[in-house]
């Protein structure tokens, strides 16, 4: 008679208690004393005596097509069983049909088991206050929100990996301006640092040499002279992974991930991912990087205990060049046009380049600020700056090369399309050019209310009734009746309060 794993352990447990054969069967609920005495002389459990099947139940499907993927499977290991199983059912219609889908992934993951090697993670010894790692990680898919607009943005990450401490900035790329600030806020918060720098192969911080350099035999980037300038300032070394290893900044890159779900966590706990400022978003994140670190104080004092103090003046995290205005009063910095007023034509002006706006400087004076552009042949000109110019040269405005950065917002492009149906192209484009001085003049909101009330109402109009509803209201001043004083009575008071002293 056969028995389960449960019942075999009691008959032991009875017999080790002295029991016989026949009373540990009864306890076991077994019929046969000699079933007792059969496992009593093996020392298994039943499960334990069950060998593995060696033979099919069934038969196997995919056996006339498994060689073949076996051979796409070693000549494309990153193939996916699904993708297989459709190139599969199209190769031999009608032979296999969707419910086998699961079964051939089970046949591709076992034969990965047993004849695909894999990288293994090789666990590193992490030695307190050795190393600050630094990486970008993107957070545009968390869907956060300035005042309505969308945010593409990326959090500039450091962790220490003993400790896993973890601070960053908000960047809208992964540059050397963004590096610079997220590494300075870093060793700030800190108040030590680390002995080493490390990073991966971004071009904030490495550049593939020149083709000279290359002769010579150089296989690796090499470091930007801002880069090392940088960690000289603070006393850092540096350090960057090898290429396409991401695996040694592993300590970062798993942070990232630990980051990302708790900040969603705490968009669900507020309710909202929109925010009144970039400002006050940041601060939120750094918020939630702080109560990470609170569960990480005891090994981070001891990171903190062999780490040099910070004795460096904070860094300028802003880099400038000298530029000439052109005669289209436009700027090129970093290979993106940029519009500034037409009275600097002809002049040499300073641009601080920060990570998310550019200051325009004449000699000690700033000019204005401009949004800074991420990539290249991108502008941005402001119509404020030459609007007075397109207004002298109204012909020159419809095949402008910078035409669509003249329209602030959908309306106005919508209230220039509408009046190159009703008037002539010169009488169109100036009369849109007069609304444009007013919303230079005035108020961008004011104008734009006012073209959206005009635009509901169908009717044709032109910069004259944009003007109109600009005016304010009259206010009614209240008629106010003057009463005439008697100074009679001021005497007699005066003379009742003399003859009663």
């Amino acid at each position: 008679m056969t028995a389960t794993d449960v019942q075999v352990r009691i008959i032991m447990r009875e017999r080790e208690k002295g029991r016989t054969q026949e009373q540990a069967a009864a306890s076991a609920n077994l019929r046969s004393r000699k079933t007792v005495a059969r496992y009593e002389q093996l020392g298994q459990l039943p499960s334990e005596l069950k060998e593995p099947r060696q033979y099919r139940t069934r038969p196997d499907v995919f056996d006339k097509d498994w060689p073949q993927i076996e051979e796409m499977l070693e000549l494309a290991p990153t193939l996916e069983g699904k993708a297989l199983f459709d190139w599969l059912c199209e190769q031999q219609p009608g032979r296999y049909q969707e419910g086998q889908l699961r079964t051939f992934q089970r046949r591709v993951a076992t034969w990965r088991a047993l004849h695909q090697d894999r990288d293994a993670v090789l666990a590193q010894i992490h030695r307190p206050g050795e190393v600050l790692q630094t990486d970008g990680t993107w957070l545009t898919e968390s869907s956060v929100t300035i005042q309505g607009q969308p945010l593409k943005h990326i959090l500039i990450h450091s962790v220490l990996p003993y400790s896993n401490w973890e601070w960053g900035r908000i960047a809208q790329s992964e540059s050397l301006a963004a590096l610079r600030l997220s590494l300075q806020s870093t060793l700030i918060k800190l108040g030590h640092v680390p002995r080493f720098h490390q990073t991966d192969n971004s071009s904030a911080a490495t550049y593939w040499p020149g083709a000279k350099a290359q002769a010579k035999g150089s296989s690796r980037r090499e470091y930007t002279d801002d880069y090392l300038q940088l960690l000289t300032h603070y006393g850092l070394e540096p350090r960057a992974t090898n290429l396409q290893s991401p695996h040694e900044n592993g300590d970062v890159e798993s942070s990232h991930g630990g980051l990302k779900r708790a900040l969603e966590q705490h968009f669900l706990l507020r309710g909202s991912r929109d925010f009144e400022s970039l400002e006050i978003y940041e601060a939120f994140v750094q918020a939630v990087m702080e109560r990470r670190n609170l569960s990480r104080q005891q090994r981070l004092a001891e990171e903190l205990a062999v780490m040099k103090p910070l004795t460096g003046t904070p860094f300028a995290t802003h880099s400038q060049v000298r530029v000439r205005v052109s005669r289209g009063s436009l700027i090129r910095v970093q290979k993106n046009a940029y519009s500034v007023p037409t009275s600097l034509i002809g002049s040499r002006v300073t641009v601080r380049i920060h990570e998310w706006h550019l200051e325009v400087w004449y000699r000690t004076h700033l000019v204005t600020r401009l949004p800074r552009l991420v990539g290249k042949s991108r502008h941005y000109v402001n119509y404020r700056h030459v609007i007075d110019s397109l207004l002298r040269k109204p012909g020159g405005f419809r095949d402008y090369r910078y035409r669509e950065d003249l329209f602030p917002s959908l309306v106005f492009r919508q209230a220039w399309e509408r009046l190159d149906q009703w008037y002539a192209p010169r009488r169109a484009d100036l009369i849109y050019l007069r609304v444009l001085k007013l919303s230079a003049r005035t108020m961008e909101s004011e104008v734009t209310a006012a073209l959206t009330q005009l635009l509901a109402a169908g009717e044709r109009w032109d910069d004259t009734d944009v003007e109109r509803l600009l005016q304010p209201e009259p206010i009614s001043v209240p008629q106010v009746t003057c009463g005439q004083v008697q100074l009679q009575q001021y005497d007699r008071l005066l003379t009742e309060v003399y003859r009663g002293a």
